[in-house]
């Protein structure tokens, strides 16, 4: 999903709060200057073309991350695309509940509901099980299998502080992810092609593989609205599995508990502290839950949807400028052959399950 490896604009203290928001002006200034480009070429590409190949949020992504490669943003860029990457997709990923009632989740069946959460296990056994036999140390290993199986980077910092995983561990685990969700997105509608999938299955895939919510629908656009609305409430059913994962991970974490050595420098790592419970699910996932409790009892105007929905698409565009933003594609060579095969294989692996199930459940 997204690069969390830099926090949000926080309150700090001595600092009038119209200094914190001037600080984000520069990196939000710059995100939305992607984003106008990316919006600009989908335009560009219909005129031409008369279709859009290649959506905005892709397009986003991939001249954020050009500009990224040929140029590193100033430290004073920084806080805005933080801001950006993580805090605006969030609160897409909460208006995004708007579109979604229980009704819906529960209209894609048991078979389907039930075979999310296998592949989501599935995946996480395997995932592991692949980093620990290329070597990974344990944390990395569930660092790995958490992202891929579940949602990428943000499924990586909820799990972070829960394993007391280090810092160098989420980093890279972070830019892998980031690197390949991108790859993934690009190259996912030309396996569905290939496979000769219809567009219920593809959007099944997708919702099953692509780490992001906003990057399901930026895969699964190519093929067709069926596709993008498969994927998204297979992908939201997939996304509901973190609180489950993360409270599994707390009850497991006391094994991992107390001083580690880096493998690398010989140095203790000090344990820190868990989050409670009640932390354990994101601000933002706790409030997708409660927008689609809110649609489900028929508390959001009908009339408030399409604006919900725009608004949405909008800080979407922007927080996948701010990804490319973050991606330098150099930091693949530069992070591990271990680690690249681990997070590689671990996303074939789950490949390999989703379509397994889709065959299984027989989607049409």
């Amino acid at each position: 999903m997204i690069p969390d490896t830099a926090a949000p604009a926080q309150a700090v203290p001595g600092k009038p709060m119209l200094f914190q928001i001037r600080s984000l002006l520069p990196g939000l200034a710059l995100c939305v200057g992607v984003t106008a480009l990316a919006f600009a070429a989908a335009k560009a590409e219909m005129a031409l073309f008369g279709e859009a190949w290649i959506e905005a949020l892709v397009l986003a992504i991939l001249i954020g991350t050009t500009l990224r490669t040929a140029w590193a943003p100033p430290a004073r860029w920084q806080p805005g695309i933080a801001f950006s990457a993580k805090i605006l997709l969030e609160m897409a990923v909460i208006l995004l509940g708007a579109a979604v009632s229980a009704a819906t989740i529960l209209s894609a069946g048991p078979a389907l509901l039930l075979g999310i959460a296998g592949v989501v296990a599935l995946a996480l056994l395997a995932g592991f099980g692949i980093g620990r036999l290329l070597g990974l140390p344990v944390r990395m290993a569930v660092l790995v299998a958490c992202g891929n199986a579940i949602c990428g980077n943000s499924a990586i910092a909820a799990v972070a502080p829960v394993i007391d995983a280090h810092s160098d561990d989420v980093a890279a685990s972070i830019a892998f992810t980031a690197v390949l969700g991108v790859a993934v997105v690009l190259g996912l509608p030309l396996l569905g092609i290939g496979l000769r999938l219809s567009g219920v299955q593809y959007g099944a895939l997708a919702g099953l593989t692509v780490y992001a919510v906003p990057q399901v629908i930026a895969a699964a656009a190519p093929l067709g609205a069926i596709a993008v609305q498969v994927g998204t409430l297979v992908k939201l059913v997939r996304v509901l599995m973190l609180g489950p994962v993360c409270l599994l991970l707390s009850l497991l974490a006391p094994r991992l508990a107390g001083e580690t050595v880096d493998a690398e420098a010989g140095v203790p790592r000090q344990s820190r502290p868990r989050p409670p419970v009640h932390h354990l699910v994101p601000w933002f996932i706790q409030g997708f839950l409660a927008m689609i409790a809110l649609r489900s009892l028929d508390l959001i105007p009908y009339a408030a949807l399409p604006a919900m929905e725009h608004a949405a698409t909008l800080l979407t565009v922007v927080s996948m400028a701010a990804l490319g933003l973050g991606v330098d594609v150099r930091t693949v060579a530069r992070a591990g052959g271990r680690v690249t095969a681990a997070v590689v294989l671990s996303l074939l692996a789950l490949g390999t399950i989703s379509l397994t199930l889709i065959r299984l459940i027989g989607l049409a």
